[in-house]
């Protein structure tokens, strides 16, 4: 990995491992990925969390968070994992972004965008269980800071080692947060051995 792999967290966590070989068997139920889904962004939520600024409140001892909040997850797979965010966060806002890859090209193409007009958001977590090629990534990063936002983490379940490195390499300053990273991408850009499409086994839409 590049010098760059210090803002790259990988969740080793025995939960983690077991939660993702459940998750990679192609023969559970779209009820049980959902589930292990939403099971792993909390995990992620907890890991990715950790930075928060905080202030404390009164009269006990405790404290709060101060900084503004917004999920932003790629549409649609990237749905499975706002509710285990928003357990953990419950006050942050959710700003969907849609996006896809051309299936000759493998390039990102934008569909859905309505994001306010001003960034008030101090801290965005941009959300999409996998990352391939990094394309959507890559460009929904470019998004949000052409947007203004400046303090960026990325929440994933798998990511191909090439696009881990393509994102980190486009954008250095963002932190990352993945549960496993996998060696290969075909010439199809899809993971292997990856988890397959994570929006059709979430909406139990595959064919």
């Amino acid at each position: 990995m590049s010098s760059t792999s210090s803002k790259i967290r990988i969740l080793n966590h025995p939960l983690v491992l077991h939660k993702l070989s459940l998750l990679r068997d192609k023969r559970i139920k779209s009820a049980q990925f959902r589930s292990l889904l939403n099971e792993l962004s909390l995990l992620l939520a907890m890991r990715a969390s950790q930075s928060l600024l905080e202030s404390p409140i009164a009269p006990y001892q405790g404290v709060k968070l101060r900084d503004e909040i917004a999920l932003f997850p790629i549409m649609r797979a990237g749905d499975g994992l706002v509710d285990g965010m928003l357990t953990m966060v419950p006050s942050a806002r959710v700003h969907h972004l849609g996006l896809y890859r051309e299936k000759s090209t493998l390039l990102p193409v934008e569909y859905y965008n309505k994001l306010p007009a001003e960034c008030t958001v101090d801290v965005g977590f941009v959300l999409d269980p996998m990352v391939a090629t990094s394309g959507t990534a890559v460009a929904a990063v470019n998004i949000l800071k052409d947007w203004g936002l400046k303090r960026i983490k990325f929440c994933a379940v798998i990511a191909s080692r090439a696009g881990i490195e393509a994102l980190t390499a486009a954008h250095p300053d963002i932190d990352i947060y993945v549960c496993a990273i996998d060696d290969v991408l075909d010439e199809r850009g899809y993971i292997i051995p990856g988890l397959g499409d994570a929006g059709d086994r979430l909406f139990k839409t595959a064919h």
